[in-house]
């Protein structure tokens, strides 16, 4: 019996569930709190103006962390950092819960963010060595468990809100899920890194390879950020879409990302990294031109159909193949290119509203929609 229960552990689909438990896990603490900042507004007397300069503390906190997120990484191993990170986590999510006034919250913003950040290369990293072991595209698998945990987390939410139970108490049951899936999970980890011949050093620079896939990230994440933000917005004020029918277009987005993640693996194993990340900046800008083209229900809808898929595989596939970096440790390596990627979460949605000042909705998404061909334009060189 102890041999079998030693052959599942060093299995790859053992590691393949566990890291794919810990995607979740990370997933489901993030949206429980975009669940509840509701509630946590209300409570708290926040102005939608003061709500904005808190809720930027948590971008910082993740900025702060990037570079010693991959320092940390390689150094202590994925292994141990996404459990410590994770738990941590969980409980700055209940920190979040207990905020009692604005600096409490934005303090616990802050190394809510950190943690956040230091788990997203530690789980990367290890879905990096997973990838490895199996040989094959999967990596953008664990990224559709964790826009899964999203829509988990949101149900919860809803359920938690409508019997009228306190963002700390639902929290708390949040703390308790991670907690025990951090034990179920934490002996089938990865008990180190494959392929780490590069430098594990604190800072590093990208080569041109890992800076073009920052690049990469950062147009794709500046079409991820600006719809999370303004999706709603855009429906509501440029489709003109009745109040009950003014989510559609986010949901329309958000369930075709999370489907277009669980096979983008297949995608890409058939068709190369090459032309699936060509294809998925043509599918933001095609789909965005249809939405600005055709501002009604139905085409707009279609349109962010086509986005979501298009955005779907663009991170996942770019973190895959920093991870295979010569130069630099897995852990350093992906910290590079988030550093990058991750401004265009920063920059994407205050730019969209700057220009949606100046000339329009509509014309501020013309500049999602060239982000997303430059996805396209930026992948060259080799087929790896």
């Amino acid at each position: 019996m102890s041999e079998f229960v030693l052959s599942l552990r060093h299995s790859n689909r053992a590691y393949r569930i566990a890291v794919g438990l810990l995607f979740f896990m990370q997933g489901l603490c993030f949206a429980s709190w975009a669940s509840r900042i509701p509630s946590i507004q209300e409570h708290l007397h926040l102005s939608d103006a003061a709500l904005g300069i808190v809720l930027f503390a948590l971008p910082v906190g993740s900025m702060a962390a990037l570079p010693l997120a991959g320092w940390m990484v390689s150094k202590f191993g994925s292994k141990r950092m996404a459990a410590n990170a994770i738990v941590l986590y969980s409980i700055m999510l209940v920190a979040l819960g207990l905020a009692s006034n604005i600096t409490v919250l934005v303090l616990s913003l802050v190394v809510f963010g950190m943690a956040g950040n230091v788990a997203n290369i530690a789980i990367n990293t290890q879905a990096v060595g997973v990838e490895a072991r199996y040989g094959r595209k999967i990596m953008a698998s664990f990224h559709g468990l964790w826009s899964l945990a999203g829509f988990t987390a949101g149900g919860i939410g809803t359920l938690m809100i409508g019997k009228g139970i306190i963002p700390f108490h639902h929290f708390l049951v949040i703390m308790s899920i991670i907690l025990f899936g951090i034990a179920a999970s934490f002996q089938y980890l990865l008990p180190h890194e494959k392929g780490s011949t590069g430098t594990g050093r604190l800072l590093a620079m990208p080569d041109k390879t890992l800076f073009r896939l920052g690049i990469i990230a950062f147009c794709c994440m500046i079409c991820e950020g600006a719809m999370f933000d303004w999706s709603g917005i855009y429906f509501q004020k440029v489709v003109r879409a009745e109040k009950e029918w003014i989510g559609l277009g986010y949901t329309a987005f958000m369930c075709t990302m999370a489907a277009g993640r669980f096979i983008a693996d297949w995608v890409t194993h058939h068709i190369g990294f090459k032309k699936t990340i060509q294809a998925s900046g043509l599918l933001i800008t095609t789909g965005l031109a249809i939405s600005i083209l055709f501002p009604f229900m139905v085409p707009s809808v279609i349109g962010f159909f086509l986005v979501g898929f298009g955005v779907s595989s663009v991170v996942p596939l770019v973190y895959s193949e920093a991870g295979k970096s010569k130069r630099l440790l897995p852990g350093v390596a992906l910290a590079a290119v988030s550093s990058i990627g991750f401004l265009g979460f920063l920059i994407g949605p205050p730019l969209i509203g700057v220009v949606a000042g100046m000339a329009g909705l509509r014309v501020s998404f013309m500049i999602i929609a060239i982000m997303g061909f430059c996805v396209s334009l930026m992948v060259n060189g080799k087929e790896r």
